[in-house]
């Protein structure tokens, strides 16, 4: 145990010397915040006041401040979505770098099975998408709550931080299955460029998922992005969805969730926040298995 926590350790620290690999990690980030900030915030702020206008006896003031709180959120479970995905691509460049500069092959000839080596890395990937994403709630939850939305309570905080750690754990085992097959830096740097442009699309986070064809709703929900996504949005947005939509026929509200991402349809079923969990649960596992039986293999051929 000692010798996976030492691993664990050492792999953290080369993430968090590297400040490219860092700021790169939060690149998608910044992305979003900007994108919502001066083009796609006023759009949905604008789409969700101009429904509500058409019910006489609102108070558009408290209607345009709830409609601003309500993007404000479901950016920000965008955000933790997309977290757990880049920071764990960038941790496992250092073991591509490991791989590149030979000091993984030393480190196979050390009396420590190669389970726990690759155990090193994908602990070290959780750890710091855990820790980014923990910091990244906190932030945005301030400023929500400095914008005038309420706090979440002490469940709620509970499940959210429930679902970053098994959102980390599924995107840590696919960066390491991932590594499998980028042997190189220029491999994985042109993996990482992909991953990151595609990111904010595949969870639904620069366009709506309503606004898209049924063919590309079809491809993103073949990715683990779109529930993970959908997942934090239920559990963020239920308050102030009801807030903002008082008063308001249900049927409105259950366009606007599916439009926006918030409930997702899957074979003519509509997916419950525990049905997603689940299904990333298992991905994780799948992804963990195919990495395990692919070091096994790599162990044969190096024989």
């Amino acid at each position: 145990m000692n010798q996976l926590f030492s691993l664990t350790g050492r792999n953290i620290k080369i993430y968090l010397r590297d400040r490219g690999a860092v700021f790169f990690s939060l690149l998608s980030t910044l992305i979003v915040i900007g994108l919502m900030v001066f083009f796609l915030g006023d759009m949905n702020i604008d789409a969700i006041t101009g429904v509500l206008e058409q019910f006489p006896g609102r108070d558009a003031a408290k209607d345009e401040q709830n409609a601003q709180l309500l993007v404000l959120a479901w950016t920000s479970a965008g955000i933790l979505s997309i977290n757990a995905v880049t920071v764990t691509l960038a941790v496992f460049s250092g073991m591509i770098k490991d791989r590149v500069n030979g000091k993984l092959s030393s480190i196979y000839t050390a009396p420590i099975s190669r389970v726990k080596i690759a155990a090193g890395y994908i602990a070290a990937a959780w750890v710091c998408s855990v820790f980014v994403c923990l910091i990244t709630l906190a932030v945005t939850e301030i400023y929500s709550v400095m914008k005038g939305m309420a706090a979440f309570s002490v469940l709620c905080h509970l499940q959210i931080v429930g679902l970053i750690m098994v959102n980390s754990f599924v995107f840590a085992t696919l960066m390491y299955l991932l590594t499998m097959f980028a042997k190189t830096e220029g491999a994985w740097s042109g993996l990482g460029t992909v991953i990151g442009t595609l990111v904010g699309f595949l969870g639904g986070i620069y366009i709506p998922v309503g606004s898209l064809s049924g063919t590309i709703v079809g491809i993103m929900k073949c990715t683990p992005v779109l529930y993970s996504t959908a997942m934090f949005r239920s559990v963020m947005l239920g308050d102030i969805i009801e807030e903002t939509f008082s008063g308001i026929p249900g049927e409105i509200i259950t366009e606007y969730r599916d439009v926006m991402g918030i409930d997702l349809e899957v074979f003519g079923h509509s997916m419950t926040v525990t049905e997603e969990w689940i299904l990333l649960v298992l991905c994780g596992i799948i992804f963990l298995a195919l990495g395990a039986a692919m070091l096994k293999y790599g162990k044969k051929t190096d024989r």
